[in-house]
């Protein structure tokens, strides 16, 4: 991940932010803060202090560990010793007993003349529920940082107190820029690599586009022989990543992990994964999914149509996590005893079927992005169709928007098999479902990993295709 892949574009919005910074030199607020927020593990420190190292700015990388505000205060003094910015060893040296006066040091310490970086990384760790940090943090930038020529980029991985921190009615709100840092897109790692399409969609399904997991895979080699690898590896970041982003986003809620284990097994419904969950009863169960989805661990999907639903389904949001929760949590206990072929051989059963409904997510994705084309028109919201009984499934709807939709533009399937193209049954169970969503003739579109096999059809995507919906 040296060159970092996929990244270009995000080096670009840090170097236009610290070129702003150094623009306004000389001027009475040249200060800029960025509010960078990611789930764990997609590379967000690792961009910043490489950004913060090539940038050649005098630089401070301060981490939060959370393990008490005194502990914190300490840790400044301590990155400070191995920092860059010429006054560093006042921040190293003062010792301060609060937020209030670590600010002041830290804005002493910045130089007038010339930009530099702070950085500061896991910021919710130093957020409280009373909104003391957050205060503070505002006095602080409002008073004595805002006035210098520096680039604040505050770091979280708790996207939603990191979206909190800029929301109405917080101190912070307005005064600093937001930006997401996601995983890898499917086409950035087949291109890292070295993938063909469709094989590019099965390692963005194993490892969720998260680097450290996509550095471990051999460049061009088979997600079979991967997989074998790592299975014999009990410290792998595909098998540790999971549980260690888990306990650090759930330490104390053992009912959440235990909700999103049977959503990770494939229960979709809310009465099937209380059951799986252990029989839960429905406000705790209720008081669990809403954590998850605030975490954005869970997302929450309604049918697409014309009509009101409240069949609402329930799916782990990170691919390389629903991976995990399916396949290789449940088996952690064969594989350090040395028998991950086990577990190898599991996913070889089941992979076919898990893929299926996996992709489609990324499919759908990747339609939003692509459209409109010659075939399709843009549609505002694409989602899916099912039914309570699911007599009647649907891949893919395409709206005006959703979930109630005042128009539907199109229908389609997914098939997403080996050597199986989209045929003239598939068409035929799509058209009959089509009927029962809506009397209209709205296109039909397969999305086929195997290419097509019959006529009728008013547009057709492959994994290349799809691919390009993100473009380098």
């Amino acid at each position: 991940m040296g060159d970092f892949v996929g990244r270009t574009r995000e080096l670009e919005t840090l170097n236009r932010e610290l070129g702003k910074v150094s623009g306004g030199v000389g001027g009475e607020r040249p200060g800029r803060c960025l509010m960078l927020r990611g789930r764990r593990r997609v590379g967000k420190s690792r961009l910043v202090e490489r950004f913060a190292e090539r940038s050649g700015a005098p630089f401070l990388f301060y981490a939060a560990t959370g393990a008490s505000p005194q502990a914190d205060l300490q840790r400044l003094g301590r990155d400070a010793q191995v920092s860059n910015l010429p006054l560093a060893g006042l921040l190293a040296s003062a010792r301060p007993a609060s937020w209030d006066d670590a600010f002041d040091v830290l804005a002493a310490a910045l130089p007038s003349d010339r930009a530099s970086v702070v950085i500061m990384d896991e910021v919710p760790y130093l957020m409280d529920a009373e909104g003391a940090f957050e205060g503070t943090l505002q006095r602080a930038w409002d008073r004595v940082l805002e006035v210098r020529p520096v680039l604040l980029i505050l770091i979280g991985s708790d996207l939603s107190m990191m979206e909190a921190l800029n929301s109405y009615g917080r101190p912070f709100h307005q005064r600093g820029r937001e930006m997401v840092l996601g995983p890898l897109n499917p086409a950035e790692v087949g291109g890292m690599l070295g993938l063909e399409p469709a094989e590019a969609f099965d390692a963005a399904l194993i490892t969720g586009g998260l680097p450290l997991i996509c550095a471990e895979w051999p460049h061009g080699a088979g997600m079979w022989d991967f997989l074998s690898a790592v299975l014999n590896d009990p410290v792998s970041a595909l098998l540790v990543s999971a549980e260690r982003s888990l306990a650090a986003e759930f330490p104390q809620q053992t009912q959440a992990r235990t909700v999103l284990s049977a959503i990770g097994s494939g229960e979709r419904t809310f009465s099937n994964i209380a059951r799986a969950a252990g029989g839960i009863g429905s406000t705790p169960l209720q008081r669990s999914v809403g954590v998850l989805t605030d975490k954005r661990v869970v997302a929450t999907e309604l049918p697409v149509s014309t009509g009101p639903s409240k069949d609402r389904r329930y799916r782990v949001a990170d691919p390389y996590l629903r991976f995990w929760l399916r396949f290789l949590g449940p088996a952690m206990e064969e594989i350090e005893r040395g028998r991950g072929d086990l577990t190898l051989n599991r996913i070889r059963d089941n992979w076919t079927s898990w893929r299926g409904r996996a992709v489609e997510p990324l499919v759908r994705d990747a339609l939003a992005r692509l459209l409109p084309d010659a075939h399709l028109p843009a549609a505002p919201a694409i989602g899916a169709y099912w039914t309570r009984t699911n007599d009647v499934e649907i891949d893919i709807v395409g709206a005006d928007r959703g979930p109630i939709a005042k128009e539907l533009l199109f229908v389609g399937s997914v098939k997403w098999l080996e050597n199986a193209p989209f045929d003239r049954h598939d068409l035929s169970a799509l058209l009959r479902h089509r009927a029962l969503l809506t009397p209209d003739e709205i296109p039909v579109v397969a999305v086929s990993r195997s290419g097509t096999d019959c006529t009728g059809l008013d547009a057709e995507y492959g994994p290349a295709r799809l691919l390009e919906a993100w473009p380098s």
